[in-house]
């Protein structure tokens, strides 16, 4: 197996194999094969089938994952098999998401079980409805080893670690469970660490707590990337200095281009190459591009909806219902008075032309945030991914740098984290 984010399958041999014996066969005057566009498409095409492109971040619910509604349907989600075939990606982190709510052991209690259920979706996705066509990888050496067979890959993050509770045994656990990352805090303050929220709404750490210290030790252990996509910025420097291996920003873009508490600023960006780590650009509109305030009759019509929803007063603890009835009524309100225009993939690919020359090619990846509310014009379901890498194409890269942004960065962490693990436990460290 190709070193980076490449890989060799007996079937992408043979289509270029093809496709040099149908140019040899037609290398007469057809036009259409002989514009720079095409000849950029057909470039940008041959690379997106080599590379493995795996997008760390879509959102999952335990309901598109029965007998009777699955990935293996092309339903309404950015992302299922399908939409994954029909663009070109070939490997997902699904995402065991739990909203923060209260710091109590009635809340860590339906958090562990909200968890339990997404990690208990993805196992029965890979083992039960779809094995023949997605499986789920462990390591990178797994994430290779499946797509050179021709299937999808799943892996698992874990977005909040509110669900440990305060018992850190459970680190062990999600481990075993199959989780590779895992963030400290989402939009919320948690058990463990400040939110990026803090920015607006107040502290309550000051960074982490001795707590969230220890849990990063317990990460290092057993070989779970720490992310530091959603924590606040004292915390993500203190989790990047204590972090005995590299680290990820899963789902983050550039604070230099859109001033968003969710992205990252040039101090962290350096913190972060300095300890080997990778920030995977995100496509979410509103951290790509910072819009213009909403009109009167938006602003009010959205402020309703929250109190409606009991949504109102700060960050909310949805469930997976309450998310998708109020990505429901927002798409009416957006018929009804219509938003700015979306960012686009160019403002997208913007912030990783930007990411790359602050910190390196082999500290940048990609993710998208589907489902959880990301997307932009042109990358806004896993069926359009091929627009990134004709974009990556259009603006010169490589392709060896193609590779490393669509994964190949990420799996270099991911093998390092899995090797400092081996040492901890062996004593070594």
């Amino acid at each position: 197996m190709p070193a980076g984010g490449f890989r060799v399958t007996t079937r992408s041999i043979s289509l270029r194999l093809l496709a040099g014996a149908c140019a040899a066969l037609t290398a007469g005057p057809v036009q259409a094969q002989t514009t720079p566009d095409a000849a950029l498409q057909a470039r940008a095409r041959a690379i997106h089938e080599r590379v493995i492109t795996l997008d760390t971040h879509a959102d999952i619910n335990p309901r598109d994952f029965t007998r009777e509604r699955n990935y293996t349907q092309r339903l309404d989600t950015q992302v299922n098999i399908p939409k994954m075939k029909e663009g070109g990606l070939d490997a997902a982190f699904f995402i065991v998401y739990v909203g923060q709510g209260s710091l109590t052991q009635e809340g860590y209690d339906r958090a562990y079980q909200q968890a339990v259920a997404k990690f208990e979706a993805v196992h029965h996705l890979t083992k039960e409805l779809a094995p023949d066509q997605i499986g789920l990888a462990l390591t990178a050496a797994d994430v290779r080893s499946i797509a050179a067979s021709g299937r999808k890959v799943a892996l698992i993050g874990i977005e909040n670690a509110y669900p440990l509770g305060t018992d850190l045994s459970r680190v062990k656990e999600f481990y075993d469970r199959g989780g590779r990352y895992m963030s400290l805090a989402h939009n919320g303050h948690s058990q463990f660490a400040d939110s990026n929220i803090g920015e607006r709404d107040g502290f309550m750490h000051n960074g982490l707590n001795p707590l969230g210290l220890q849990v990063i030790a317990e990460m290092n252990r057993w070989g779970i990337m720490v992310d530091v996509s959603h924590p606040s910025k004292q915390a993500n420097l203190q989790a990047i200095a204590a972090s005995k291996a590299p680290v990820i920003a899963s789902h983050s873009a550039a604070r230099a281009l859109a001033n968003h508490s969710r992205n990252m600023d040039d101090e962290q960006l350096q913190a972060l190459k300095k300890n080997g780590g990778v920030i995977q650009t995100v496509a979410f509109d509103s951290y790509v591009k910072i819009k213009p305030p909403d009109s009167a009759e938006r602003a009010a019509a959205i402020a309703k909806l929250r109190v409606e929803m009991g949504l109102q007063g700060g960050p909310a603890s949805q469930t997976d219902a309450t998310r998708s009835q109020f990505r429901q009524r927002m798409a009416e309100i957006d018929r009804q008075f219509p938003p700015p225009p979306m960012a686009t993939v160019s403002d997208f690919v913007d912030h990783i032309d930007y990411l790359v020359k602050t910190i390196g090619i082999d500290h940048v990846g990609i993710s998208s945030d589907f489902d959880g509310g990301g997307g932009v014009k042109g990358w806004n379901g896993a069926d359009e991914t091929f627009n990134v890498t004709l974009e990556l194409v259009r603006r010169g890269y490589s392709d060896e740098q193609i590779g490393k942004l669509w994964s190949g960065n990420l799996l270099r962490v991911l093998d390092e984290v899995q090797r400092v693990a081996r040492e901890i436990q062996a004593g070594r460290r």
